[in-house]
C-alpha cells in the first residue's frame, strides 16, 4: 500500500460496533472480493470488499473474518483468515502478510491460515444458532455477477440448512453510514490531498490544454502524496461536455472562453474524497458565467445550511428544489408561467438541475446509507448542486464534503477555494 499505516483502533472500534448489534449466540463470516480476470492471463487490479476492509483494514485477496462473540474459547471470538504465504507465488506476485503484520494492521490477535479454516469453523457453527452472511446491498448496485459473498452463502445454506441466517448488510448499512472520528481523520487526509491537486491544476489550466493533460496533473499530484489513486474516474469536462454528468472521455481541447467542470477526488486508506469545481479556461469568468456560477454557489450554501440531523435526503432535496425554482427565475432560466404550469412529478427546475444534491461518502464514493430515514450525526455527505443550460452550452457544479454534527455540519473542504474571485486570483498565479 502507498498510504501510511492507519490506526488499528479504527477497525477495533468498527468490529465492536458490529458485534454489539449481533443477535445472541451468532457467528458472522465475511469474505474478501474475487480476483477478477480481464483478458488473456491478466487480472483487474484487486479492490478489497468494502465491508471486510471496514472491519479489518486488510487489503489482501483470499482473506476472511469470523466474528463469534459467544465462542466458549475466548481466543477465537474474532479470527482473521489469510492465505498462507507461498515462496513461489511471492516471487511472481509479491509479499503476503505474515501473522505479526496482520495483527498490527487489524488489531486482531488470532490469525489462522485459509487452508485450515474448515476444521475450525464447523464446530463453531454447530455451537451457534444464527449465521450472519454478507452481501452488497448498496441501493445503487446494478451488477448481477454472482460474486464470492453470494456463492459462499449458497454453500453455507447447503451445508448447514437448519441454522437461522441473518443479513450482515442490514447492520452494515446503518453502521457504515455513521463515521467515527477516526474514520473522518482518514477521509480528511484524502480531502487534503485533493485540495493540493486542485491548487496545482488551477495554475496549469489555460486555453489549448487537453482535458487528459489536466487529468494527468491531478493523478501525478495524488500519487506524489501517497494516495492510492483516484477515488473514481475523474470527470474533466470543458465546454458543453460539462452537461454530461458522468463524462469520462477527457479527450477534448479546452478552449478560450469556455468553462471546465472538474469532478475528482483522491483515495487514501480506502476512503474517498469527492470534489467538484467549475473554472474558466482562460482564468476569467464572463459576466454571464459568473452570474450562473454565483447562483450555483448560492444553492450550495443553502443546501449546506439545511443539511443537519433530523431531515431526510428526500425532504432536503425537495427544499433545495424550492430554492432552485426561485434562483432560476432570478437568472432568467424560468418564468413564472413555467413554475405555475409545472408537472409535480417533473418540476420545472429539473430542466436545469437533473440530479440529486447529496450522497453518502466514505469507503465507497456512493457509500452505504439511507435516503428515507432522518439524517444522523456522524454521517458524511457531498453537497453538489449543479446548473446545466443546453441553450448556453454551459454546465456548472460545485461540490464539497460535509460531516454531520449534532447541531449542523462541518465542511471538510472549507480550505479549498470556492468563490469565483478566489478561483480567478489563483489562476493568475501561473
Amino acid at each position: 500500500m502507498k498510504y501510511l499505516p492507519l490506526n488499528p483502533d479504527l477497525f477495533i472500534e468498527n468490529r465492536k460496533r458490529f458485534t454489539d448489534k449481533m443477535d445472541k449466540n451468532s457467528i458472522a463470516i465475511f469474505n474478501s472480493n474475487d480476483e477478477l480476470p480481464s483478458n488473456g492471463d491478466a487480472l483487474y487490479k484487486f479492490k478489497q470488499n468494502s465491508d471486510l476492509f471496514w472491519l479489518t483494514g486488510i487489503e489482501q485477496e483470499d482473506s476472511m473474518l469470523v466474528l463469534f462473540p459467544g465462542n466458549p474459547d475466548a481466543k477465537y471470538r474474532e479470527v482473521l483468515v489469510l492465505v498462507r504465504p507461498n515462496e513461489l507465488k511471492e516471487k511472481w506476485d509479491g509479499h503476503r502478510l505474515r501473522v505479526h503484520e496482520a495483527q498490527a494492521v487489524s488489531g486482531i490477535q488470532m490469525i489462522v491460515w485459509l487452508d485450515v479454516l474448515d476444521g475450525l469453523l464447523q464446530p463453531w457453527i454447530h455451537i451457534a444458532e444464527n449465521i450472519y452472511l454478507n452481501s452488497n446491498e448498496n441501493d445503487r448496485k446494478s451488477n448481477m455477477v454472482a460474486v464470492r459473498d453470494y456463492r459462499y452463502a449458497e454453500v453455507m445454506k447447503q451445508r448447514y440448512p437448519l441454522h437461522n441466517y441473518r443479513r450482515s448488510a442490514k447492520l452494515l448499512k446503518e453502521l457504515r453510514s455513521v463515521k467515527s472520528a477516526l474514520e473522518v481523520e482518514v477521509l480528511q487526509k484524502a480531502i487534503d490531498i485533493t485540495d493540493t491537486a486542485f491548487n496545482r491544476v488551477l495554475k496549469f489550466i489555460k486555453p489549448g490544454v487537453m482535458e487528459y493533460e489536466i487529468e494527468a496533473e491531478i493523478y501525478h499530484s495524488f500519487l506524489s502524496q501517497r494516495a492510492t489513486g483516484m477515488a473514481y474516474g475523474s470527470i474533466i469536462a470543458s465546454g458543453d461536455r460539462a452537461r454530461t454528468l458522468h463524462y469520462v472521455e477527457n479527450n477534448r481541447e479546452c478552449k478560450d472562453g469556455e468553462l471546465i467542470l472538474m469532478d475528482f477526488g483522491a483515495e487514501y486508506g480506502n476512503y474517498c474524497a469527492d470534489l467538484t469545481r467549475t473554472v474558466p479556461v482562460n482564468g476569467k469568468f464572463t459576466r454571464r458565467q459568473k452570474t450562473v456560477y454565483n447562483a450555483c454557489l448560492h444553492l450550495h450554501h443553502f443546501a449546506a445550511s439545511i443539511l443537519r440531523p433530523g431531515i431526510s435526503i428526500l425532504d432536503y432535496t425537495e427544499r433545495v428544489g424550492e430554492e432552485a425554482t426561485i434562483i432560476f427565475q432570478k437568472i432568467g432560466l424560468l418564468k413564472k408561467a413555467d413554475v405555475r404550469n409545472e408537472d409535480p412529478e417533473n418540476r420545472a427546475y429539473r430542466k436545469y438541475l437533473y440530479h440529486g444534491i447529496s450522497h453518502h461518502l466514505g469507503i465507497d464514493v456512493h457509500d452505504l446509507g439511507t435516503r428515507t430515514e432522518p439524517i444522523k450525526a456522524g454521517m458524511v455527505f457531498t453537497v453538489e448542486p449543479g446548473i446545466y443550460i443546453e441553450e448556453e452550452q454551459m454546465g456548472i457544479r460545485i461540490e464539497n464534503n460535509f460531516w454531520i454534527t449534532k447541531n449542523g455540519n462541518k465542511d471538510l473542504m472549507k480550505n479549498i477555494p470556492i468563490t469565483a474571485e478566489d478561483i480567478e486570483g489563483l489562476m493568475k498565479q501561473k
